[in-house]
């Protein structure tokens, strides 16, 4: 069920290049900002002044993977073509895997949806190696499979065949390094996220020094985010998450105190929130999430979010609408559909703030 069903986000508000190479840099976007139902416009740059001191920014420390890789169907040479979409590895050893139709009007890069399947269909990848479909990931679906993968070390055959997954509103195909944010940092293990992290994009060295030097502080979380569903919306499926013990001491220091602890990006409310416990203290922990966020769950911990702009059938609005409320979320998407913002991973973004009184304390 959409949660803004009345929206229709036109075609040309799709942001179709990286910010740099329509502007001056990955900070040259715009920034929505909900305080509550009260909305202003500004530039990103202009973030700094729209925090306060003590004010926490939780941000997923996890690198973006080429996880699309080209391959073939069938043990024969002239199989059908395919693009495998690498999401997630399980604790058996297995890979989570999305089969796609490339488009062949598009370079590399975008791709068709198409069902998996069968079980044992065996798709040929580059370098002599193949993986063989096991399962659905869950049951009587067809999106996502399990596979067993020839090659031990997966994320080195996707250093050297992958691409970035790429969806078909971008203009063109994109290097790697344009899909990963300030914030990335290398697995030990070489895991890392299908799509991502994308509302931490626009962040900069510099915007993140002179947010530090304005007193505000940086928490780190890690989010391995799996491959969406770009046409069916489907929730998230369980991701892999890790919550250090010097955020959860920062987070539940900082939150009694009565300070903002503000989530950039949906994974990272994920993640912090599924550290939390029912008394709203979060404690480290690592493993894998199957939480999925609505109004009727509610946050316990999360007070703000930073993101970027979802489409109306997302399943990450019903995040948005328990933080900030239906309301909240109603007239901010108007405002942005008013104001012509830029939506997708390489669009514009969206901090949504509680509503505050006019000495600036919260309700």
């Amino acid at each position: 069920m959409s949660v803004l069903p009345a929206l229709r986000v036109p075609e040309e508000l799709s942001a179709r290049i990286p910010a740099e190479q329509r502007g001056s840099g990955r900070d040259d976007v715009r920034l929505l900002v909900s305080r509550g139902t009260s909305v202003t416009h500004h530039a990103f740059r202009e973030l700094p002044g729209q925090l306060r001191a003590g004010d926490v920014l939780v941000v997923n420390t996890s690198a973006t993977l080429p996880a699309a890789v080209s391959g073939r169907l069938g043990p024969d040479p002239g199989g059908e073509r395919i693009v495998v979409h690498f999401s997630t590895r399980g604790d058996d050893g297995r890979w989570a895997v999305e089969l796609r139709t490339p488009r062949r009007d598009s370079g590399a890069g975008t791709t068709l949806p198409r069902a998996g399947g069968p079980a044992g269909a065996v798709v040929r990848l580059p370098g002599g190696e193949h993986l063989v479909l096991d399962e659905p990931l869950a049951p009587g679906g067809s999106r996502l499979w399990w596979a067993r993968v020839s090659c031990a070390d997966v994320p080195a055959l996707l250093g050297r065949h992958g691409r970035p997954i790429r969806y078909g509103y971008t203009e063109r195909d994109q290097p790697l390094s344009a899909y990963q944010t300030v914030f990335a940092r290398p697995s030990p293990d070489g895991a890392g996220s299908a799509e991502m992290p994308s509302a931490g994009r626009p962040f900069t060295a510099r915007l993140v020094a002179e947010l530090k030097s304005r007193g505000v502080r940086f928490a780190p979380v890690t989010l391995h985010t799996g491959v969406a569903s770009a046409e069916a919306h489907e929730p998230p499926y369980p991701e892999r998450f890790e919550v250090p013990r010097s955020t959860a001491l920062l987070v539940n220091a900082v939150a009694a105190d009565g300070g903002r602890i503000i989530a950039v990006g949906t994974t990272a409310v994920r993640a912090l929130e599924s550290a939390a416990g029912p008394d709203g203290v979060v404690r480290a922990a690592s493993g894998w999430t199957d939480l999925v966020i609505t109004p009727r769950r509610g946050v316990r911990v999360v007070d703000g979010l930073l993101t970027g702009l979802h489409e109306p059938e997302a399943s990450h609005l019903l995040m948005l609408a328990a933080i900030a409320g239906q309301a909240a979320l109603t007239r901010g998407y108007e405002e942005a559909l008013s104001g012509r913002y830029l939506w997708h991973e390489f669009g514009d973004v969206h901090l949504l703030l509680p509503a505050e009184t006019v000495h600036g304390s919260r309700c």
